[in-house]
């Protein structure tokens, strides 16, 4: 999707509207998913438990429903994962954000990554569901970044994404321009972490993403005043 002639309105095809803190309200979901169904937002991003209250909320749109998977730090056992991933299928989700081992990732153990995916893709693929890998790149190199990116890339993942935005460093512009270099095109990008403006939704876009994973998706879309927003996404 190209930047050229994007609106503050537009954008909205752009925006995972998300809400993952650990004190999640029952009506937290019921306004995320009200406001994604009225600014036509590309999906809802919920914790695995809201999965099924999500899809009862968006239905009758065309707003689909994401959740997180070995959130936030990755490191669950790749059979933990598998059993996440199979019960938010059941209960209704269509896209699957998964959190790499990022441990595994900084120690170099990429057997270990690349045996990881190499079991939650079937299973995924199989529902004819979406999967969008995060490697929280704020705290990794640029070569281990380089290494996810032909890893996931040859594993034929949908999305790879920059952050869960529990790091102290969230999606930057470098970041999205390396994967945009290193992965396949086909392979898309989800920048997720800080962003909280149309500005810097902006400048992830124009670097490559093609979602924008935010809490802040009203304030994108209207152009409001996001100065006192805090989110962990």
């Amino acid at each position: 999707m190209s930047w050229k002639g994007c609106s503050m309105i537009s954008i909205n095809k752009y925006i995972d509207h998300t809400v993952l803190k650990p004190t999640c309200l029952v009506s937290d979901i019921e306004k995320l998913c009200a406001e994604a169904k009225q600014y036509e937002f590309v999906a809802v991003c919920v914790p695995p438990n809201f999965v099924k209250l999500a899809k009862e909320k968006v239905v009758g749109s065309d707003v689909k429903v994401a959740t997180v998977i070995g959130f936030p730090f990755g490191y669950s056992a790749t059979e933990a994962k598998i059993a996440e991933i199979i019960l938010a299928m059941v209960d209704g989700a269509d896209e699957l954000d998964v959190v790499a081992n990022i441990s595994a990732i900084k120690n170099g153990d990429w057997a270990a990554i690349a045996d990881e995916i190499n079991h939650i893709m079937p299973i995924i693929r199989s529902k004819g569901k979406a999967v969008k890998i995060i490697i929280e790149s704020g705290v990794l190199t640029d070569d281990e970044i380089i290494k996810c990116c032909d890893i996931y890339g040859i594993a034929g993942i949908d999305f790879l994404k920059t952050s869960t935005g529990y790091a102290d460093k969230g999606a930057s512009v470098e970041a999205v321009q390396l994967f945009r270099k290193h992965l396949p095109d086909a392979v898309n990008i989800k920048a997720s972490g800080g962003i909280r403006d149309f500005a810097t939704a902006k400048q992830m876009i124009d670097a490559g993403a093609t979602r924008i994973g935010c809490s802040a998706g009203v304030a994108i879309v209207t152009g409001a005043n996001t100065e006192n927003l805090k989110s962990n996404y």
